[in-house]
């Protein structure tokens, strides 16, 4: 039995993936952005931890409270917006909810076991612009910005694998899958969303026991070429130590 944290897992895929992790007998804890979301979250008994993800500090906070595991799914994120948005932190909202929180959870965290962070087909129209990572200078594109935040996932993922060679860490694209987020004229149903990344939590088999990938439906892809770049790597987590105060250390 692993124990295993899924963020944003109130609803769609991160509640799916939490229930298919429940059915198999895994001790599972959901997060919630906030109390409400916790409380409605449609799986009584089944602990939650809240963090608004918007919120360096809280973010923070929820690294600082959440506990240790053998694997966490980072599942939050929010998708492209009309307009640009900046948090209480003065930075951009999807660069922030997308990319910058997974690296602070995982820079602060206990190291678990495995790694599993939520990315989008998407990922391989997004562009590694290190040098305005947040739309401060070009013109707003909220689904360029959210396929480049997707990027910043996968190249995320990869850094970590490559840094911490004792963890599994890879990126899942789960598809279109018919959620808020996906909308109604999906492809694909929830449990097709959520399959993939519970086989990598969870099992043993040789084809999953690997890391620095990026899966859909249980096949190992290619990703966008940008995510296996080096100077691309670095310069993320450069970006994201320097705005977040928080190093990812190997």
């Amino acid at each position: 039995m692993a124990r295993v944290l899924v963020t944003g897992s109130t609803d769609g895929i991160g509640l799916e993936t939490a229930a298919q992790l429940l059915r198999l007998g895994h001790d599972v804890v959901l997060h919630a952005r906030n109390e409400a979301r916790a409380a409605a979250a449609g799986l009584p008994g089944v602990p939650a931890i809240v963090g608004d993800l918007a919120s360096l500090a809280e973010t923070k906070a929820l690294a600082k409270d959440a506990g240790v595991y053998d694997v966490v799914v980072h599942n939050a994120g929010i998708g492209g917006q009309d307009e640009r948005q900046v948090t209480g932190d003065g930075l951009e909202r999807t660069f922030q909810v997308n990319t910058l929180a997974p690296y602070v959870l995982t820079a602060l965290m206990p190291r678990p076991a495995r790694l599993i962070y939520l990315t989008s087909g998407l990922e391989s129209v997004g562009v590694a612009d290190l040098a305005d990572l947040q739309y401060e200078r070009k013109p707003w594109h909220g689904m360029q910005a959210y396929s480049d935040s997707k990027l910043h996932d996968v190249a995320l993922a990869f850094a970590v694998a490559r840094l911490w060679p004792q963890v599994r860490s890879n990126a899942v694209d789960p598809g279109w899958i018919r959620t808020k987020l996906g909308g109604p004229s999906a492809t694909d149903g929830l449990p097709e969303g959520a399959e993939t990344q519970v086989w990598l939590a969870t099992a043993d088999d040789p084809a999953a026991a690997v890391t620095g990938r990026y899966f859909k439906r249980r096949m190992d892809l290619k990703a966008n070429p940008a995510a296996y770049d080096r100077a691309v790597q670095d310069g993320l987590l450069a970006a994201c130590e320097a705005l977040s105060g928080v190093k990812l250390t190997s």
